[in-house]
């Protein structure tokens, strides 16, 4: 085994730099018996890596390789089998289990106990030997500590020391010299022992005579202790010397310390005054200002406002652990705390005083804006209480009940004084909107003080008049002034609308100023929500703010953009159904005063969304635009019921029924008030309807006419429906002005064709007859064969009707068409002219009828198409 691991040494580990420690003879545990080595190795230099080598022998000659390198680091367990019996069995675990048997189980305990050595030496990592006996690692580890590890370690490590080159070449020198080494090694052993017998004895020789060197250094040496001896003498007496001398020092440092510890805490102490006197300290002419201060003056206002801040800061200053403990810091804050909470209090009282003188100063100026259609200006009164605002933030900060106290009086006195204000407005308002009518002289202005009286009787009888009007109107068929939408010209709607223009253009900016004055006074931001610990929910209930506290200062949850909502709902609660109340009364005047509201919301409800979606303003005026949006779906309701009630006469011609002119004068006022509007849908929504009722409506008159025939009453009333829709390009309903067109075209054709069968009646059946033998099979130059139909019965019919009696017929025809249509429409000479056309076409259908069917007979019409022409022409000029 020695050679062997010589020989592994020389060939693969002295390469790698590397020490052989142990070697044992293994094969896999279960397997076909391949032998191998297993190695113990630690590198030749720092830092010393251990390793664990498998070595192989070659299958192709006879040396060995390296087949497989595991670092001891990665060994976790070394399992012996069996502590006891002996097992040539063991297992190492690397990055798995590998099951060896060595060749002996002497082998496998050296190898072992090698593993446990490097392992205490070099890695003091936690490697589990189970199965292994106590002795053997006992053998390994004496009674000493580390050291004593280290040092059987070293024996360990030391077991072999490989020659270095110069020692083999003395060997190889040596044995040169001796040629029988080989041969006769023990010849070679005596000669070896005898040479060094000599070599020691020439040593001893060279001992003995330095023996007197080594008395003469034996006495230097003893002369020296003596001198040593002297010196350890007087460094004692220099120590006792030098002790006193430490005692002074320490007392001397410990005194420093204690003077040093005393400036320290002087100049903390100095510093925590410092602190608490440039914090806590107000100057006397705040504390004066908050006490006395004039909260009229301009000068006073911003002394208190300066005041009141410099106690803000004394109060929350941020005192550093140990200060509220300290007598004078809590008698501080409570003179603090008896300062504010005695000025807010004096601060609530005073803008109480300012909130009710304002009321009473502005209710003196309500008589000069009764008789104007003009909103009081707040302006200068916002002016003044906006120099309290900063102490109103103030307050919010500090004391938040009084804040929310003055929050609740000013809506209280202000939603009365606007109440008042808005009333009187909208009672203006309405003075001059039923003063623009013809019953205008039935409502007036009596007494200094502008108000409205009789009025509630007045707009009853205005309302009942006005629907008696409408109803006279579908009634009447032949005047045609009273077919208009009620007795308002339209002078009369262009001034409501400038009058409710006017009303939304005064309210609008009183909205706005009002709540940028409440964002400002009351620190209400208009954008941003409010974040804190402690929470108070506050909602409108009745007008009364409900809160819920939790601890500490309440906060709003809700965004203060919706308290600045609440805010101006309470104060203005009245706007909304004061402009309900003012649209009804525009209603009941002329239900077409719903275009003009509905086009001025839209705009103003737009204009307002535009500045902010959930503003007060905009979600008021929105819910009065749907209002306004429903009296604009019942007008146009009303009026296809009007439709459908309609009755006409059974003595009189029924000419341009009334909701076809409704519709024309619907359509023209609409256009001109919806000219660039917002809501331009609703109304190309209510044309459709319209339009659609107003078909049917005229295909339904025109069935229960019996004065004048039904093409007639559709001729007229769809040429009138196309001319309107031609005249004002209204674009969503061109397929309705096609249809129109087409109506009133088809039922021209059929009037016409109708009429003419009545002046040649005889002739028009004889050629029927014609036609229809023809149509049965009979040839055309056979039908003269006919009994019924021959030349003489020609002859005979066509001698019936001489030019005087085709002039006198249509004559007759011209009168006939002129006592069934109006005049308002004017379509006498057009229908006449397509008579004439139509008469035309007849005769040389009849011409042509001869020539086929009487050839080479010579028989023609009495009279020629220039006689019709002739006819035709003299007629209308007579007429």
């Amino acid at each position: 085994m020695t050679a062997i691991k010589h020989a592994l040494q020389r060939d693969i580990f002295t390469p790698n730099d590397e020490r052989l420690l142990s070697i044992v003879n293994v094969c896999k545990a279960g397997k076909k018996k391949r032998n191998c080595f297993l190695c113990a190795t630690v590198t030749t230099e720092r830092p010393v890596q251990v390793n664990v080598v498998k070595v192989k022998k070659s299958d192709k000659g006879d040396f060995y390789k390296r087949q497989t390198a595991w670092a001891l680091r990665d060994l976790a367990v070394v399992d012996a089998k069996d502590a006891v019996k002996d097992n040539p069995e063991f297992d190492l675990h690397f990055d798995k289990v590998y099951k060896w048997v060595a060749s002996s189980t002497v082998e496998k305990n050296t190898f072992i106990s090698c593993i446990w050595k490097l392992n205490q030496r070099y890695l003091r990592k936690k490697i589990d030997f189970i199965n292994v006996s106590s002795q053997l690692l006992e053998e390994s580890v004496p009674s000493g500590e580390n050291q004593s590890v280290a040092g059987g370690d070293e024996e360990a490590v030391d077991e072999y020391q490989e020659l270095n080159a110069r020692e083999e070449q003395d060997i190889e020198i040596m044995m040169e010299g001796c040629e029988y080494a080989i041969s006769n090694a023990e010849a070679f052993a005596e000669k070896l022992s005898r040479e060094l017998q000599v070599l020691d004895g020439a040593n001893i020789q060279s001992i003995m005579a330095s023996e007197k060197q080594v008395n003469i250094l034996m006495k230097l040496l003893d002369e020296a202790l003596k001198e040593v001896d002297q010196i350890e003498l007087k460094l004692s007496s220099y120590e006792e010397m030098l002790q006193s001398v430490k005692e002074q020092m320490d007392q001397i440092s410990e005194s420093n310390h204690l003077i040093h510890l005393s400036n320290t805490n002087n100049v903390k102490l100095l510093s925590e005054i410092e602190f608490l006197v440039n914090h806590m300290d107000l100057a006397k002419g705040h504390i004066k200002a908050l006490q006395e201060g004039d909260l009229t003056s301009s000068r006073g206002i911003e002394a208190c406002t300066n005041a009141a801040d410099a106690l803000l800061q004394c109060m929350n200053v941020a005192l550093r652990p140990g200060h509220d403990m300290l007598h004078a810091v809590k008698q501080q804050q409570q003179r603090f705390s008896d300062l504010r909470e005695q000025f807010a209090r004096r601060l609530a009282s005073h803008l109480n005083s300012v909130f009710v003188q304002q009321g009473h100063d502005q209710s003196s100026t309500l008589a000069q804006h009764s008789v104007e259609l003009t909103l009081p200006n707040h302006h200068p009164f916002h002016r003044d209480l906006l120099r309290y605002a900063k102490l109103m933030e103030w307050l919010k900060n500090t004391d938040y009940g009084k804040y929310e106290g003055l929050t609740k009086n000013y809506m209280d006195y202000l939603s009365r004084l606007y109440e008042r204000e808005i009333k009187d407005f909208f009672e203006v308002a309405k003075i001059k909107m039923t003063g623009t009518t013809r019953e205008g002289k039935k409502f007036g202005l009596h007494g200094s003080s502008g108000k409205l009286t009789g009025s509630t009787s007045s707009l009853n009888k205005l309302s009942v008049q006005s629907s008696g009007n409408r109803r006279s109107q579908s009634s009447s068929l032949l005047d045609m002034g009273n077919m208009s939408a009620s007795d308002l010209d339209v002078a009369d709607r262009t001034k409501f609308d400038k009058i409710f223009e006017q009303v939304l253009s005064e309210l609008e900016p009183l909205c706005l100023a009002e709540q940028d004055f409440i964002s400002k006074f009351f620190k209400l931001q208009q954008h941003q929500s409010i974040s804190g610990t402690a929470s108070e929910v506050e909602e409108m209930d009745g007008g009364a703010l409900v809160r819920s506290y939790t601890s500490g200062v309440p906060q709003t949850i809700s965004s203060e953009k919706d308290m600045i909502r609440q805010m101006m709902t309470k104060i203005f609660r009245c706007i909304e159904p004061e402009l309900n109340n003012l649209i009804a009364l525009g209603d009941k005047i002329d239900s077409f005063n719903s275009l003009y509201m509905l086009v001025k919301m839209s705009h103003h409800v737009w204009t307002a969304q535009n500045v902010d979606p959930a503003s007060f303003l905009s979600t008021t005026l929105g819910n009065v635009l749907v209002t306004v949006k429903r009296n604009f779906d019942k007008c146009i309701s009303n009026q296809m019921k009007q439709m459908d009630e309609v009755k006409i006469s059974k003595k009189s011609k029924v000419g341009i029924l009334p909701f076809v002119a409704e519709f024309e004068e619907f359509a023209a006022l609409a256009e001109s008030i919806f000219k660039n509007a917002e809501r331009r849908g609703d109304l190309d929504k209510a044309y459709i309807k319209l339009i659609r009722a107003v078909f049917v409506s005229v295909e339904k008159v025109a069935n229960e006419s019996q004065k004048t025939p039904r093409d007639v009453v559709m001729m007229e009333n769809f040429h009138h429906i196309f001319a309107t829709l031609s005249r004002l390009k209204i674009s969503c309903l061109e397929a309705e002005k096609k249809e129109a067109k087409q109506k009133y075209t088809d039922h021209l054709q059929s009037y016409v064709i109708y009429s003419l069968g009545q002046p040649l009646e005889k002739l028009n059946h004889f050629f029927e007859g014609v036609e229809a033998r023809v149509a049965q099979g009979v040839r055309e130059e056979e039908v003269s064969y006919q009994l019924a139909f021959n030349k003489q019965e020609l002859r005979k019919v066509i001698k019936e009707y001489p030019g005087k009696e085709v002039k006198k017929g249509l004559d007759n025809l011209y009168k006939k068409v002129d006592k069934h249509l109006c005049e308002e429409e004017n379509l006498l000479q057009v229908v006449w002219h397509s008579m004439q056309d139509e008469f035309i076409r007849q005769y040389k259908h009849f011409e042509g009828l001869i020539a086929r069917c009487y050839p080479g007979s010579g028989i023609t019409m009495e009279f020629t198409i220039q006689d019709i022409l002739d006819y035709c022409s003299s007629i209308a000029q007579s007429h």
